[in-house]
């Protein structure tokens, strides 16, 4: 009878606490859900830490198993902030994709050649991105003459893959801007030649040819992302 009573003394809310952050530690590393998990392990740890007070004052047993159950669920409160950074992190570089490394004129040997800032590149410079893909704008022509009468200015890109994956390439990475800040898709341009669409460069492979823009342009910008706002690259046309 007195086991039967020691038992019926233990700490309910601790042992509430423990299960309450053992649920929080199981669901912490799940995307999303874990964004739930860390209000869970407080309250959890807020039953565990009553109970251990209950316990300390001698109202109930359990001093051990309340103990455990705020570690648990200091660990599942930790593990949410860890994974949850984890994930940030990878939306981030999903969303902006690779960015540059290394930028050195194109035709120079890399440990000779000059640097700049990915921002300010010249034209014939090249750009290295941090998934083994290297772009360079070779050549800027203005004042074609569209179908319709309207200027187009020529840009002609050089992809280079230098990474272990496959990797895609698209006419709609680039944008021009022109000199009051108006930033273009390209465009068609009628009769133009070696036009650049899209495709998939395999390791060590590389492809050239040119993108169209309608008007005169003062930059040439690069994204490695379709949903980024920032360029990795920008090119100033003189």
């Amino acid at each position: 009878m007195e086991e039967v009573s020691e038992k019926q003394r233990r700490s309910g809310i601790a042992i509430a606490g423990l299960i309450i952050g053992v649920l929080a530690l199981v669901t912490s590393l799940l995307p999303f859900i874990n964004n739930i998990s860390f209000f869970v392990a407080l309250i959890g740890a807020a039953l565990a830490i009553a109970g251990m007070v209950s316990c300390v004052r001698g109202k109930r047993t359990g001093k051990g198993l309340a103990g455990i159950a705020i570690a648990v669920n200091v660990v599942a409160a930790v593990a949410v902030l860890v994974s949850q950074g984890m994930y940030g992190a990878a939306v981030d570089d999903a969303l902006n994709g690779p960015q540059a490394v290394q930028s050195s004129e194109g035709d120079g040997k890399k440990e000779e050649a000059e640097e700049r800032p990915a921002d300010e590149l010249a034209v014939g410079f090249k750009v290295e991105l941090e998934n083994g893909l290297s772009v360079t704008v070779n050549e800027v022509t203005s004042g074609l003459a569209n179908f319709d009468g309207t200027e187009v200015t020529r840009v002609n890109v050089t992809y280079e893959n230098n990474g272990d994956e496959p990797i895609s390439f698209n006419s709609y990475d680039w944008k021009g801007e022109n000199e009051t800040g108006v930033r273009s898709d390209t465009t068609y341009f009628d009769g133009g030649e070696d036009a650049i669409n899209y495709g998939d460069l395999s390791t060590g492979g590389s492809v050239s040819g040119n993108i169209y823009f309608s008007g005169t342009l003062s930059k040439v910008l690069y994204f490695s992302s379709l949903l980024t706002d920032d360029p990795a690259a920008t090119w100033i046309v003189s």
